[in-house]
């Protein structure tokens, strides 16, 4: 199988959510993986096994992490190591994200 080189976000959007995952896979190569989340009301993630960088595509609201909270809006970058408590706070109805899972499980140190 070819490996994609492409994916829109109208894709994204409508790409089917498999049984027991909250987001859609666009691509997988290596430890790579992008998905897109956009939770409805709110975030019940817990934490992964591998290190997680979001780009937001539409809405805003609050993105606690470690302790943390930070505003964000279309086009922020977020990150989220592996292990830590993270999750999306007060987000807008429109909110949509991409996820992109990487490195090895335990997250990359350094």
């Amino acid at each position: 199988m070819a490996l994609p080189l492409h994916a829109t976000l109208d894709e994204a959007r409508q790409a089917p959510i498999p049984a027991g995952f909250r987001s859609a896979e666009l691509m997988r190569h290596g430890s790579m993986a992008l998905r897109y989340y956009a939770p409805q009301g709110g975030d019940p993630q817990t934490p992964h096994d591998q290190d997680e960088i979001y780009i937001v595509a539409n809405g805003h609201g609050t993105f606690f992490c470690a302790g943390r909270r930070v505003q964000f809006g279309p086009g922020d970058a977020l990150f989220a190591p592996a292990g830590t408590e993270h999750r999306f706070e007060s987000f807008s109805a429109d909110f949509g994200t991409w996820v992109v899972f990487y490195g090895p499980k335990g997250g990359e140190h350094g």
